[in-house]
């Protein structure tokens, strides 16, 4: 991996933190910011000793505050399409790491920002947090998945209603419409993250993906069709060595250890 211009990235424990680091101008989503995301991210997927991933923010006032604008003003149709496509495939291989992602939202999550954290599995956020998708104001549409993973996660009329009017809510009202998991103290925030990472850990590697894979894609199937998804990775894993250790250990009223075989 070259050397990163625009995020911190480290790996301790199982887990994967990567830090948005433009904290001047509230850690916005460059074209190069994006392609260093994804490259943290592949380099996460692809390590089997990372079990979760946690993403933040540098500084106090934002998680990521939107797009780079700067860069959208100038663009032609062609580029405009070429940028939205490739963060729309990093998001989405966020989404689909296999592991789980926790967006620790400390401040801003606007526009591409909010998109960020909803493609992430959990979203918690500390009390001063704000999310929103302002991006009609501009004169566009949010183009990092924004339209689709809201309605999913809010509900139609809810989504609609913050991207339509533009408004940015605080904390306790993404919380309220289901947006955010928890609202976390600013100092407990990564620490809380870390908590629900090393619980998820604790459990057997493939149970946890296959369950992430069956919840993503059976959100876009039908209930008969979902159900048929559920069935046939239910039947993957009781093909592994983890589920002949987990049931033993139930069993036998001890703690399993998992080796994700």
């Amino acid at each position: 991996m070259s050397a990163l211009q625009n995020l911190l990235y480290e790996k301790k424990a199982g887990i994967a933190y990567v830090t948005l680091n433009r904290p001047k101008a509230l850690n916005a989503l460059s074209r190069a910011t994006l392609d260093e995301l994804r490259s943290v991210m592949e380099d996460a997927r692809d390590d089997a000793a990372v079990r979760g991933v946690i993403v933040t923010g540098a500084g106090d006032k934002a998680f990521v505050a939107g797009a780079d604008i700067t860069e959208i003003a100038s663009v032609s149709a062609i580029e405009a399409q070429a940028f939205t496509r490739s963060g729309q495939f990093t998001f989405d291989l966020i989404e689909h790491l296999g592991k789980p992602v926790i967006a620790a939202v400390n401040g801003f999550a606007l526009g591409g920002g909010c998109e960020l954290a909803m493609a992430c599995t959990l979203r918690l956020a500390t009390v001063h947090a704000k999310f929103g998708q302002p991006e009609v104001k501009l004169g566009v549409i949010p183009g990092f998945g924004g339209t689709q993973r809201l309605p999913r996660l809010v509900g139609k009329g809810r989504a609609l209603q913050l991207i339509l009017t533009a408004d940015t809510i605080d904390a306790a009202e993404a919380h309220r419409i289901g947006l955010v998991n928890e609202i976390v103290e600013a100092d407990q925030l990564v620490a809380r993250a870390e908590a629900i990472l090393n619980r998820i850990a604790a459990n057997a590697p493939i149970a946890t993906r296959l369950t992430l894979e069956a919840v993503n894609y059976g959100l876009d199937m039908t209930l008969a069709q979902g159900l048929v998804l559920e069935s046939g990775l239910f039947a993957v894993c009781a093909s592994t060595a983890d589920k002949r250790e987990g049931t033993a250990a139930f069993i036998g009223k001890r703690a399993p250890n998992f080796t994700g075989n």
